[in-house]
Order: C-alpha cells, then sequence, then structure tokens
C-alpha cells in the first residue's frame, strides 16, 4: 500500500543554514571564527578608551572573560538573514545577562561606567550582525585570495561516498574541488541514480593521484575492507596526497553521534538522546520556566474555553489520550476536548477537513491549537516538553513504526506541545505517508541539533504560524 521514502540527505533548514566546511586551512574559517569575540571585544575596548582616554585593567580582564565565552563563534556564512539575526541577539542577551549578574553578585559592578556599559549593549550585537554580513559578500574574494582550490577525490562509490561528493560539490565556500570517484565494480554494480562514472579503478589509484594533481583522497570503503585499505594506504606512499576515511558507519545516520568509552574501550554513539548531563538539567528547567510563566497568564483564557466547552457540548471538558512519551512509554496526553467522540482505541481516524465529528467551538479551538494548552501541565508532570516531537495517537504510532524507518527514535527525547516539523509545514493532518516521513525527517532533524536557542525559536515561530495556519482541522 505504501512505500517508505528514505531522502538523500535530511530536508530541513537546520542543514540548508549549516555552515559550510571550510577546514582549518581555510582563512575564512579563520574570520569566520573571530567575528563575534573580535566585535564584541573591539567595541568595549573602543568605548572604554573613548570615555577613559586608556585602557583600564578592569576592562581588559573583561575582555579576556569575553573572549573565553565566545572564542571560537559560530559560524553563519550560510544561515538565513532571520536566523543570523535571532543567533547574535540571543547568544548576547545570555553573555550580557551572565556578566550583569557576575558584576552584581561579585560586587564589581561599581568598577564599570554604566554609560559605557549602556552603549556596548545596544552596539555590540549591532557591530557583530554588520560584520558578520560583511564577511559574507568578502567570502568569495577571500576563498580565491588563498589560491587554487585542492583537488579531491572519492573512492568507492557508495551512499556514504556519494553524500560526500554531493556536499563538496554543492558547498562553495571551501577551498576543495571534487574531481570524481574511483571505483572499481561493474557499470551494472555501480549506483544507478547518478550519471557520473568513475575515473579510474582503485587497484590504478596511485597512478590517478599522480596524473590529476590530487591533493585529497577520502576513502568511502566498507570497514570490513581492512587488509584491502592497507593496500591501499601502501600503495599511495608513494604521494603526497592528504587521506581521510568516511567509515561506511555514518551511513546509518547518526543521532546524537560522539565518541565515548566504556570500561576503557573507545564506543561512538549512534543514536542517543540530546539531554545528558546538563543539557538535560537545561531543558527541565527551560520547561518548568516556561511553562509556569505561560499558564499563569493564560490561566483565565484555560477557564472561559473550559465553561465554553461544557456549555457547547455534551462530553468531558478535557479530553484524555494515550500517546506515547520518551522512550516509547504510553503517557495520557490533556487536550480541551474539541470533538462529540472521545476516541481511543486500536483505531483512531485522523480529523479530517470538515470532519463531521468535530464541533463548532472545536473547529475554531483546532485550528488555532488552543485545545493544546492543558498540556502546559503535561509538561510540568514531566511527560512533555514545550518543545519536541508532536506526540501521535497510539493507534497511528503502530502503523508508521512499520511502514517509516527510524520513525521510533522520535522517542529518544519527550514529546513536545509544538516541535521543528510544525514550524516547517507539518503541522495538522498527514494524509500520505510522504507527509508523515516528512515530519519525521524534522523530527530526527531537531533531535540531531537541538539547543536552547533553537527551542526558543521554534516557540517564535509556532506564535507566528497558529495566528495564520489553516492546516489543524
Amino acid at each position: 500500500m505504501f512505500k517508505t521514502r528514505v531522502p538523500d540527505s535530511p530536508p530541513s533548514a537546520f542543514h540548508q543554514d549549516a555552515p559550510s566546511a571550510l577546514g582549518k586551512d581555510n582563512l575564512l574559517s579563520v574570520f569566520d571564527s573571530l567575528v563575534t569575540p573580535a566585535t564584541i571585544v573591539g567595541t568595549l575596548w573602543v568605548l572604554a578608551f573613548q570615555r577613559d582616554g586608556e585602557l583600564l585593567p578592569q576592562y581588559l580582564m573583561l575582555a579576556v572573560i569575553i573572549f573565553a565565552l565566545t572564542f571560537p563563534g559560530k559560524s553563519r556564512l550560510t544561515s538565513s538573514l532571520s536566523s543570523l539575526f535571532f543567533d547574535v541577539l540571543f547568544n548576547w542577551s545570555w553573555i550580557a545577562g551572565l556578566l550583569v549578574i557576575c558584576a552584581i553578585t561579585t560586587g564589581y559592578a561599581h568598577d564599570f561606567s554604566r554609560g559605557v556599559f549602556e552603549k556596548w549593549v545596544w552596539l555590540a550585537p549591532t557591530l557583530e550582525i554588520a560584520a558578520s554580513l560583511a564577511l559574507r559578500a568578502s567570502a568569495p574574494y577571500l576563498v580565491k585570495l588563498q589560491g587554487p582550490r585542492q583537488r579531491a577525490i572519492v573512492v568507492g562509490m557508495n551512499a556514504q561516498g556519494m553524500v560526500l561528493a554531493k556536499r563538496l560539490d554543492a558547498s562553495p565556500l571551501h577551498r576543495i574541488e571534487f574531481v570524481g570517484f574511483v571505483d572499481s565494480r561493474n557499470p551494472e554494480r555501480l549506483p544507478s541514480n547518478t550519471k557520473l562514472k568513475p575515473i579510474g579503478k582503485i587497484d590504478e589509484l596511485a597512478l590517478v593521484v599522480r596524473n590529476l594533481d590530487i591533493n585529497i583522497i577520502y576513502l568511502s570503503l566498507p570497514m570490513a575492507s581492512q587488509p584491502r585499505i592497507l593496500h591501499i594506504l601502501d600503495e599511495l606512499k608513494d604521494t603526497t596526497a592528504s587521506i581521510y576515511f568516511v567509515p561506511d558507519m555514518f551511513v546509518t545516520d547518526l543521532i546524537q553521534g560522539q565518541a565515548g568509552n566504556v570500561c576503557g574501550m573507545p564506543v561512538i554513539s549512534v543514536c542517543e538522546t540530546p539531554f545528558h548531563a546538563f543539557n538535560g538539567v537545561l531543558k527541565r528547567a527551560s520547561d518548568i520556566f516556561f511553562s509556569l510563566s505561560i499558564l499563569a497568564l493564560i490561566f483565565p483564557l484555560m477557564f472561559v474555553i473550559a465553561l465554553a466547552v461544557r456549555l457547547t457540548s455534551s462530553g468531558p471538558i478535557i479530553f484524555k489520550q494515550r500517546r506515547y512519551g520518551l522512550d516509547g512509554q504510553k503517557i495520557l496526553v490533556y487536550k480541551f476536548r474539541s470533538m462529540t467522540v472521545t476516541e481511543d482505541g486500536g483505531v483512531v481516524p485522523q480529523a479530517k477537513k470538515n470532519d463531521a465529528r468535530v464541533t463548532r467551538l472545536g473547529a475554531f479551538l483546532r485550528r488555532t491549537s488552543l485545545d493544546e494548552l492543558p498540556q502546559f501541565i503535561n509538561v510540568l508532570q514531566g511527560r512533555m516538553s514545550i518543545v519536541g516531537p508532536r506526540p501521535h495517537a497510539v493507534a497511528h504510532n503502530e502503523l508508521y513504526r512499520k511502514l517509516i524507518k527510524g520513525y521510533m527514535v522520535r522517542h529518544k527525547v519527550k514529546p513536545g506541545i509544538t516541535g521543528w516539523a510544525q514550524v516547517n509545514g507539518f503541522r495538522g493532518e498527514t494524509d500520505t505517508l510522504e507527509k508523515m516521513q516528512g515530519r519525521i525527517d524534522y523530527d530526527l532533524d531537531y533531535l540531531r541539533n537541538w539547543s536552547l536557542a533553537l527551542d526558543i525559536q521554534i516557540i517564535l515561530r509556532t506564535v507566528k504560524i497558529v495566528a495564520k495556519d489553516s492546516k489543524a482541522y
């Protein structure tokens, strides 16, 4: 009935905004890492010198602290303008806030000029944004100043090798020119979804490197081919090319992949939650803070909605439905009842446009997402987060976990009231497998790239979208 779609690469805005792989030898990467610390520290020094005619010791010490907090700066060369503005303002807010708290609690606030700080607090982010935009404009020229690009080949025309080649071709700011693949397989055994053909065989690799002046070699071979890899490395000792491995294990699509060790043995996590240690505390603290703040603001509205639900149709005010939560454990999720039924069985049809089960009040509540407000109580209970993958009915989970590869990985974190998928066009009915696949792709992307700044960005975008969205029925 359905076919599972496996995308070549995640379709999310995360990857559209992700920085190019510039490389440590790229002059552009040096400037990119210095934009944030240089503009913040430079602005402070100019303002302090303008006021006192010299740089006093307290400003020099403050500069050291700021540099330690901000270096290396986050790359924003390929991010959207809205992401750039948001990221600069968010990062500056917590840095300035932290400095103010430390200055007051330690009693050193009187050592600094209030006038200097007031100018610095708005001038520093303004100049950082300007510097980031200027670096963007000059980026192509900085790349050209460093001379010819380095020529690279990929050994192994497999899935991860083709993804790497595609990314090299799509990244204009690095100094690497993709020349082609080297593979010894017959044409009928090569991937059929590309017109590219190998420029040589693996047995001729050293000759290809010398004849084509190759500077970089990416070995994208199965890890089981260890003897073959050792032979290749031995042959390449007669060249000056740099050699990198692209392990085939990374085609697994890592979720929070990072190196570690177990009982002294090195391991690499393939699929893990982003909420370990401090990140877990930060996520829970932000959930409690935001949910308490929001509940305090919306309590009168929730009372009015509860009264309206009671007066306009028969049935309970709060609809409780079983959903899958953290680690796939079943939880009860609260919503204002928006239908004439309270279905929670083995088969739960999704709400559709003009669904006869939806009440007149319920249609308004669902369109504006006001029916979701009781879920802030679920957040306080610890069952949900404000931001995370949206919880699906148990019946829907059991269906889609069989049809979509990696579907259950979204349960490595608590479900959310809103999520990255919802603010990227996957809010409301998922009446096709492709729509559900798209939602899952964004959910997994959220797990790979979580940050508190991203959570706040999603919350703000949700408020904007709910006001004009018509996809929820």
